[in-house]
């Protein structure tokens, strides 16, 4: 507890020691130093008393960082986070590191004013979109917590835009599955738009992972930061960890593959795909994007949005709490016969129109 004495005047009184200024001598040439305190006075002594801890406690969680430049600060923090984050997230930080700091990166961080951030994301800002902007100063954001924790810089980043993209219809996944017929790349795709399923998850699946009609979601590939794909033992999120009903006919065409369902990597189930949607035709569209084609299709079918959500392995902490603490066992029954129907209907229109040669055209 710091010490406090009484004044002539009848008042308390205490001195907390807060900084050392320093200023140069020019006849020395040499630092001069000068210890600077913090000054409390009242007339309830335990009132100034209490006042002066918190001010020495808040002192030492705000102390001034060492000499140190934003993009030394910003490798230690990626160094502190390596083997806590995903690998993913790792290789993007390192990305950041050495592609998007030049103009803040030797600034000490003791020296940085919300002046010099502002004017890095007004620069960052031309030509890149609102969410890299967002998730570049994200990293940068995260390393001053960790180095100068209760610091504050006002800084205004660009607004999000929402992207319009687009999601393939009934139609075009009939279409895009009688072109890849009999390959490796339909099972991708089964899985993608009628799981729905990530690319990772799908390339990380083993014959292990199927029981009955059920596969379950538990590992997945992602890219590290020497940009390897490795092996993750844990999917993206924890409401990613999950078991998927997936119709018959999904199941019919991986039975009997032993080891990985899918030999190929992410990327390269990317770009088969990529060649397939030119070659068939179609619009363009992402491998991603099948799985929002299975979740507007549930939607349109007024599948409840929780189950939506627990399908696809989408929730923030709030929509898993409503999904794993709220979902009812013959509700879900229900909801899974009813997306089978669905997709089973779907793939019988398709097999009706390979054998009578009838092609899905727009």
């Amino acid at each position: 507890m710091p010490k406090v004495k009484q004044l002539p005047s009848g008042s308390w009184h205490c001195q907390v020691y807060s900084h050392t200024e320093r200023t140069w001598n020019p006849e020395k040439k040499s630092w001069d130093e000068r210890r600077v305190y913090e000054s409390f006075t009242g007339y309830d002594k335990r009132d100034v008393q209490a006042r002066a801890a918190l001010f020495a406690r808040e002192k030492k969680r705000m102390k001034r960082p060492d000499r140190i430049r934003v993009s030394e600060a910003v490798q230690k923090y990626i160094d502190a986070k390596d083997g806590v984050l995903s690998p993913a997230t790792i290789r993007g930080y390192q990305s950041i590191l050495h592609n998007y700091l030049d103009d803040i990166g030797q600034i000490e961080l003791r020296e940085l004013t919300s002046e010099d951030l502002q004017r890095w994301i007004q620069k960052l800002s031309a030509g890149r979109t609102p969410k890299t902007v967002r998730n570049i100063y994200g990293l940068i954001s995260a390393t001053l917590d960790m180095f100068m924790p209760g610091s504050y810089f006002r800084v205004s980043l660009p607004q999000n835009q929402r992207k319009k993209l687009y999601t393939p219809s009934d139609s075009d996944v009939k279409r895009l599955l009688q072109h890849v017929h009999g390959t490796e790349l339909e099972i991708a795709i089964l899985l993608a738009a009628f799981g729905p399923m990530r690319r990772g998850e799908i390339c990380a699946l083993t014959d292990c992972d199927i029981v009955g009609n059920t596969v379950s979601v538990n590992k997945g590939y992602v890219l590290d930061k020497d940009n390897k794909w490795v092996l993750k033992h844990s999917p993206k999120t924890d409401s990613s960890n999950r078991i998927i009903v997936m119709p018959d006919f999904v199941i019919d065409r991986i039975r009997g593959i032993e080891g990985e369902i899918i030999k190929a990597t992410p990327g390269q189930i990317s770009s088969r795909f990529n060649r397939a949607i030119h070659f068939s035709g179609l619009p363009h569209f992402r491998f991603h994007d099948l799985r929002h084609y299975c979740a507007s299709i549930l939607h349109a079918m007024n599948i409840p949005d929780q189950y939506i959500m627990a399908r696809g392995g989408w929730a923030t902490d709030n929509v898993m709490k409503r999904v794993y603490f709220g979902e009812i066992s013959d509700e879900a029954a229900k909801f899974n016969k009813q997306i089978m129907d669905h997709f089973s209907e779907l793939r019988s229109d398709m097999q009706y129109e390979m054998q009578n040669g009838i092609s899905q055209t727009h």
